[in-house]
């Protein structure tokens, strides 16, 4: 974290942007040079993704989110089958640093669970948007995805939210 902060003021002090040039598209923006957040997906305010395909749509936590727990340790996730809420809790992730609840951006019926975290938690820090998402929905009510934040709100909220702490 000291590193975080010194690597910021000191790109601040050089007057060094991470926002990308308007003329370029890029697959992903980046939150204060160091957390991606990917186009396509969908974003809590409680810093968790969505990505809708057909009647599916996979749930995990952003690299943000991650990149501020530290080295995960433990996940705890719902059994397939059960339901999920927007906004209510669905299971933990615990790192060296604490245990937080991980909610879910919509509702629906719990289709599938990453298996692998339970023998390999890192996946979340080393791929959170791949290797490391957590559960499969199939949505109840696919509008709640329009009350969720695209790639550049997030990547605005986690600014604000950084330069507010």
């Amino acid at each position: 974290m000291a590193l975080r902060m010194w690597a910021s003021s000191t790109a601040n002090a050089l007057k060094i942007s991470c926002s990308s040039k308007p003329n370029v598209s890029l697959a992903f923006s980046l939150s204060r040079c160091f957390s991606t957040v990917l186009d396509g997906l969908k974003y809590a305010n409680s810093h968790e993704w969505v990505k809708h395909e057909g009647p599916v749509a996979t749930i995990g936590i952003t690299d943000h989110a991650q990149d501020h727990l530290g080295e995960v340790v433990f996940v705890e996730l719902p059994e397939p089958g059960g339901s999920v809420s927007q906004g209510k809790g669905f299971g933990a992730v615990e790192s060296v640093k604490a245990t937080s609840d991980v909610n879910s951006p919509i509702s629906g019926e719990v289709v599938e669970v990453n298996s692998k975290l339970s023998e390999t938690p890192g996946l979340i820090n080393s791929s959170p948007y791949e290797d490391g998402w957590m559960i499969k929905v199939k949505p109840s009510s696919p509008s709640e995805l329009e009350s969720l934040m695209g790639p550049k709100e997030y990547t605005k909220f986690c600014e604000e939210e950084d330069a507010s702490h």
